[in-house]
């Protein structure tokens, strides 16, 4: 296990391809990680495939969390809709508000803080933030409820799967 340290300076930038292989390897990891953890179907071998993070790169969505020169997070942020979270069962997003969305985030493990310093990014730059999880995947439930998310709902993937929908966002809301 790789020893955590606890006040790192983080820094968000864009990924770029040289860095693909240390993405992909933070990825294998992550599923393994959940695959140890009771999440085994969320990332299997394999996932995300290679393509989809080179194009996630190109397009300008994929970021990594550096520590120093070191590349110890990852994840896909951008503003927009999801097509996935227009319909939303068993509850209601908190508003209807443009939003943006963050998608596979990961961290290495190294660096205590490293997510929730990703998460907080991502708000940063719109106030009104989405993002989807598995019911199996409870690390990252309590993440996003450390860092202010609500559970709003149920989502279905592109696979069909369930996901728990969350959101936070800066306007107050009754709900």
């Amino acid at each position: 296990m790789e020893q955590t340290q606890e006040n790192p300076v983080f820094r968000v930038e864009p990924a770029r391809s040289g860095q693909l292989d240390r993405i992909m390897d933070l990825y294998r990891k992550a599923g393994q990680f959940m695959a140890d953890h009771g999440n085994p179907t969320q990332w299997p071998p394999g996932y995300p495939p290679r393509d989809m993070i080179e194009e996630d790169i190109k397009g300008g969505w994929l970021f990594v969390c550096m520590a120093g020169e070191e590349v110890t997070g990852v994840f896909y942020y951008r503003l927009g809709e999801e097509p996935d979270y227009e319909k939303i069962r068993e509850g209601r997003w908190l508003n209807e508000e443009p939003y943006g969305v963050v998608h596979r985030i990961t961290t290495g493990g190294s660096h205590k803080g490293a997510g929730s310093f990703c998460l907080n990014w991502a708000f940063d730059r719109c106030g009104n933030l989405k993002i989807d999880t598995h019911r199996d995947n409870v690390v990252m439930q309590n993440l996003l409820k450390k860092n202010g998310f609500c559970c709003c709902g149920l989502i279905r993937g592109r696979d069909g799967g369930e996901r728990l929908a969350y959101q936070k966002t800066q306007k107050v809301v009754a709900i």
